[in-house]
């Protein structure tokens, strides 16, 4: 039987672990070749294995995500060995500061939009033209609520992720004419690291695992998936539109 996702070539960022690491190997599960990425090497390598152990395949590829130069090099390899980018998973992100706002230095900040904001903008760049190629180009950004509650304390993180909505909102917008389907996605509270670091006194049990949350992920990848522009909440199982302020 073909898998759904088969011949399929799909880039995930922060693949290392988390919610990235779970959503590869169920794309890889699915039939796609995955080209991970994340800073940590041996967890790109464990993922690799756990990949191969489905019978799937991989392309390892440690990079920092503020380095632009090596998001640009990494299209080119992608175009040079492909042609071509099915899907997009823009997962990678860092927390940042649990501070008052007026307690931030600037650099902190910046570096927290460098990776959450900047870097998925350069991806955008650099792999529009390769996901254009695909029959059926399909993008997702993981979000989170902390964009539309304006959480106290993490600021950076929040902005960062209001930013980063509607960087892809506007992709979503410009792209509509094409093949190419462009969202978002909002896990919500998940048994992660990030999510241990912000609430440590949480008990992990009662949160639902990457794996459960990488399952809604891959239809959103798929050649099937027509919505674009929407956002897909995890905790309601809700895909939903964005609307203006009254």
């Amino acid at each position: 039987m073909t898998k759904p996702l088969a011949n399929r070539i799909a880039l995930v960022t922060g693949a290392s672990r988390g919610i990235g690491f779970a959503t590869a190997l169920a794309l890889a599960k699915a039939g796609a070749h995955i080209v991970a990425t994340a800073r940590t090497q041996g967890g790109l390598e464990e993922l690799d294995d756990e990949i191969r152990k489905l019978g799937g395949s991989a392309t390892l590829v440690p990079l920092n995500l503020t380095d632009s130069d090596g998001i640009a090099r990494l299209g080119a390899g992608l175009h040079e060995r492909y042609g071509k980018l099915d899907i997009l998973v823009g997962n990678a992100g860092v927390l940042g500061p649990s501070s008052p706002v007026g307690h931030i230095e600037l650099k902190t900040f910046n570096d927290v939009m460098a990776v959450n904001v900047s870097a998925n903008f350069q991806l955008i760049r650099c792999m529009e033209p390769l996901l254009k190629q695909s029959d059926a180009g399909r993008a997702v950004f993981v979000t989170s609520g902390a964009a539309n509650k304006a959480t106290a304390y993490v600021s950076p993180y929040a902005a960062s992720k209001a930013a980063l909505e509607t960087l892809a909102r506007a992709w979503a917008q410009e792209t509509a004419n094409t093949k190419l389907r462009v969202n978002l996605f909002n896990p919500g509270p998940v048994r992660t690291r990030m999510r241990a670091t912000l609430m440590p006194g949480e008990d992990p049990a009662t949160l639902d695992t990457p794996e459960q949350v990488a399952e809604f992920i891959v239809p959103m990848c798929a050649p099937d998936w027509t919505e674009t522009g929407k956002f897909y909440d995890y905790k309601t199982r809700t895909l939903m539109s964005f609307r203006a302020p009254e």
